[in-house]
């Protein structure tokens, strides 16, 4: 199969919308999280959706299907909540593995399916990294400011099993997303690499912050620049955004990436910002307009969506980025 680095040398590629957001039309209740693993545990289970690779497979096989048939390049895998760092809040640190191996090997096989239908565009898998839900470099308590909930090495040894797992289930590339914290990040790339050198073998590797509010700056405080000069002493596949902001807010932001990134950019932004019911409410054409003005300048490399998109919002992007030619890589990407 042809690498991405080459093939995003003729075009722009498409990466997938929300898995939340889908995960939420079937309606699902808590024996759904448990079936066939999680009967008897003492912990409520329903929301953590990296089980459902393990209890309903099924869904999760066909959102990633349903992406793929939108026009989406690369699928991420459903992991975002996969280090013992954010299961332990169900008490399911064991399962780590499990979750991250299983969640990457479903998306192989639909990948390697959609792969056989059309050779002339092969499908990757993304082996999704979040943030988890501490940060290193901000105390959770305003009476101690010096006290932190997790250390660097916590971080390092809870990112590399779930890399491991996450190779061994046959993921492509890996996905470092939704950065608030910057030396979280950090931990995680420390841990990738580390991987990378005792396995022998390195995957491509994209990285992608969160600008949280119109301030431009990471929740820990970064500006746009800030956060890549933090993390360009690693060899990127990408650098971009994702979340927190739609698309048309976030454009100023990745006119920063673009003009001062040595690596491709990407972007998968919010279809809009939440009602007050939580619920995003920006149509696949609303929010494909926006991303033309992407386009037109030649910010992204690959795009997609983040919370509120789904597979029509992809089909629409992908529909429009279809008409563009790519912009150049720097040469050290």
């Amino acid at each position: 199969m042809e690498a991405i680095q080459d093939i995003l040398k003729h075009r722009i590629l498409i990466l997938d919308g929300a898995m939340g957001t889908m995960i939420q039309r079937h309606k699902l209740e808590e024996q759904d999280f448990r079936k066939g693993w999680f009967e008897n545990h003492e912990k409520s289970l329903k929301g953590n959706n990296d089980l459902l690779s393990l209890t309903r497979p099924e869904i999760i096989k066909e959102i990633h299907a349903q992406y793929f048939e939108a026009g989406a390049d690369i699928a991420e895998t459903n992991t975002f909540s996969g280090t013992w760092i954010a299961q332990a809040d169900y008490g399911l640190e064991k399962y780590v593995y499990d979750i991250n191996f299983q969640s990457a090997k479903i998306a192989r096989e639909v990948a390697d399916e959609f792969t056989q239908l059309n050779p002339s565009k092969p499908r990757f898998v993304a082996g999704s990294i979040g943030p988890t839900n501490r940060t290193a470099s901000i105390s959770p308590d305003v009476n101690d400011p010096g006290f932190r909930g997790i250390t660097f090495d916590e971080l390092v040894n809870a990112y590399s099993e779930q890399v491991n797992a996450l190779m061994d289930g046959g993921v492509d590339l890996l996905l470092v997303e939704t950065i608030f914290d910057t030396l979280n990040a950090k931990a995680a790339l420390f841990a990738i690499d580390e991987v990378f050198e005792q396995r022998g073998n390195r995957l491509p590797i994209m990285v992608s912050g969160t600008i949280t509010d119109q301030s431009g700056r990471t929740l820990t405080g970064q500006t746009t620049e800030a956060f890549l000069i933090s993390i360009a002493h690693i060899p990127l596949l990408t650098v971009g955004l994702n979340c927190a902001l739609g698309a048309s807010m976030m454009r100023p932001y990745l006119q920063i990436l673009k003009q001062k990134s040595p690596f491709g950019v990407s972007a998968h932004p919010n279809a809009g910002l939440p009602n007050e019911f939580g619920k995003y409410d920006e149509s696949p054409e609303m929010m494909a307009e926006q991303i033309k003005s992407f386009l037109d300048e030649g910010l992204v490399n690959i795009i997609g969506g983040c919370c509120g998109t789904t597979p029509e919002h992809i089909k629409a992007i992908a529909d429009l980025a279809a008409q563009y030619q790519p912009t150049l890589l720097p040469s050290n990407s």
